[in-house]
């Protein structure tokens, strides 16, 4: 069966019988009078038994606030209106909160993009995943030991007695949603919303979580998904609509979609994916064939051990004899699962972390073993971009502030901090009306772009750069990827580049390091690992990237 997707409130949805939810002429809005916004402007869809539609567009583009609407979660101050809103064969345009808390859960689940902060951190998984069931009495609690090992088994987390007894943050990220998933399909729910279910995880737990919500479809569940994502849309979708500005522009079987767009904004989407055949972005496109040079690194370590103590007392190595090296004006990037050790790989290398055992140099010279006094007027030439902007900015400073920070640190005189302060922003492509604001009224691409007009305060020669773009839309993505390369080719800095997304890693980067285990399996020019690779686990990796139809070297 295949769902119907219109831009428009004229067309009719399927008779209720044949739908497991319908909607016409949906409009969202915030605000009242003056200030009134509309964020969803009359969409209509509709979703059969056994498919996924994926609705997807970048952020801010109403996709979410249109999911949410259909459950009643809109948010507060949210006016909602519809033609006509049907779920399970049901007209729900008159429901109040008393009916949609009969609707969630029991007819409707729901699964949030960031499950960790959707489970409740005091509270142990087995209680997340049995409230469902309590809430609608479909088991005694005699039973909820059972039921909820085979729900947390049924979603693919092993060991389903054990991680039933922890709480969220024990988990990894990928058990974390798998745990959010069966929540919310324990009480068996007919239409599944999934709000971007896989974005920052790794591309083999994301191939799990593909893979469940694909048996979950397959079985009869109405999938709606939605993500910015086509590679893992094309995974899973049988029907896509494209939205933009809280309008549907595009909509059709997912094939011809990805295929043959017709529409504009859905061509600059896919453009925007970022393909393991693609050219790279940086200003050498010869990649690893810079690696032959004979220049000394800026940045190097050898035999790099950092062990963590865990609550039982024993101990493990994040980091088990890992070296690398950096030349002036070239970039490494750095790859692997979560706990791989590639982040704290980052610490040691900005000397933010002390190894257990080797050392990291800089210019040849002593970096990791340097007192902190002594590395402090060093760290002008080595600085950080984070991943998530927004929690290393201090919420209450204006960008100009957040800005002023980093000029002390380079020693710029005050009264030269305004003007200094505009040419970082120009340097990112950002304007000087940006100073004044804060970084919550800040997209997450300019967010990302004042990360790094920031770190370019101090003149640094090296960028580190852990996960930067792994939370941003494509288009945003491949216009701060361009921004790095341009930055590279006009101030010759060298990035150590760390990223769970090998097609991403593949634009930026002369040689790859690929991290398991806290080791490195494989390493060299980029072309080369991962064109041929030749260790197994960069095989799987590699085989785990989702694609764009049309080609071998999709997203």
């Amino acid at each position: 069966m295949t769902a119907a997707v219109h831009d428009t409130a004229a067309a009719a949805p399927r008779p209720p019988s044949a739908a497991a939810l319908a909607v016409r002429g949906l409009t969202v809005a915030f605000g009242r009078g003056r200030l009134r916004r509309t964020v969803v402007h009359d969409v209509s869809l509709t979703l059969a038994p056994g498919e996924c539609l994926a609705l997807v567009g970048e952020s801010g583009s109403g996709k979410s606030v249109t999911a949410r609407a259909l459950v009643g979660l809109a948010g507060p101050g949210a006016s909602v209106g519809a033609g006509e809103l049907w779920v399970d064969g049901r007209e729900a345009t008159g429901y109040r909160e008393r009916d949609w808390r009969a609707v969630r859960g029991r007819v409707v689940g729901l699964v949030s993009q960031d499950a960790l902060s959707a489970l409740d951190p005091l509270r142990r998984v087995g209680a997340e995943v049995a409230e469902p069931l309590l809430a609608h009495g479909l088991a005694r609690r005699a039973e909820l030991p059972g039921k909820v090992s085979g729900l947390l088994a049924d979603a693919g987390v092993p060991e389903p007695g054990v991680r039933a007894r922890q709480y969220p943050h024990q988990l990894s990220g990928g058990l974390r949603q798998r745990a959010l998933i069966a929540s919310a399909t324990a009480a068996g729910p007919r239409v599944l919303i999934a709000d971007e279910p896989t974005t920052a995880l790794d591309v083999t737990v994301q191939a799990q979580v593909l893979g469940l919500l694909r048996r979950l479809r397959d079985s009869g569940t109405a999938l709606l998904l939605i993500s910015h994502d086509l590679a893992v849309v094309a995974q899973l979708a049988d029907r896509i609509a494209v939205m933009t500005d809280g309008r549907i522009v595009e909509s059709g079987p997912a094939a011809r979609v990805l295929t043959a767009p017709e529409h504009p904004y859905t061509r600059a989407l896919i453009a925007s994916v970022p393909r393991l055949d693609a050219p790279a972005v940086g200003p050498d496109t010869a990649g690893g064939r810079r690696a032959g040079r004979t220049v000394p690194p800026l940045l190097s370590a050898e035999g790099l051990v950092k062990r963590y103590r865990s609550p039982g007392g024993s101990e493990r190595a994040a980091v088990a004899g890992v070296g690398f090296a950096v030349g002036p004006g070239e970039t490494l990037g750095v790859v692997g699962e979560s706990g791989s050790g590639k982040s704290t790989l980052a610490r040691l290398a900005m000397g933010l972390l002390t190894p257990d055992e080797g050392e990291v140099l800089l210019d040849g010279g002593p970096w990791s073993a340097l007192d902190e006094r002594l590395r402090r007027p060093l760290r002008r030439d080595v600085q950080l971009v984070h991943q998530d902007p927004l929690a290393s900015f201090d919420p209450r400073f204006t960008v100009r502030r957040v800005l002023g920070e980093a000029l002390t640190v380079a020693g710029t005189p005050r009264r030269a901090r305004r003007e200094r302060s505009a040419e970082l922003l120009e340097q990112v492509g950002l304007g000087p009306e940006l100073l004044e604001r804060r970084p919550d009224g800040l997209s997450g691409g300019q967010r990302q772009r004042v990360a790094i007009a920031r770190a370019l305060a101090t003149s640094p020669r090296l960028l580190v750069c852990d996960e930067p773009v792994s939370a941003l839309d494509v288009t945003v993505q491949a216009q701060v990827l361009a921004l790095l390369a341009a930055l590279r080719a006009e101030l010759g800095l060298a990035m150590l580049f760390i990223s769970h997304d090998l097609a991403v890693v593949r634009q930026v980067s002369d040689r790859v390091l690929v991290m398991h285990d806290g080791r490195a399996v494989e390493e060299g020019p980029v072309d080369e690992v991962l064109g041929a690779p030749r260790h197994p686990y960069t095989r799987e990796l590699l085989a785990s990237v989702p694609r764009l139809p049309g080609g071998p070297g999709g997203g």
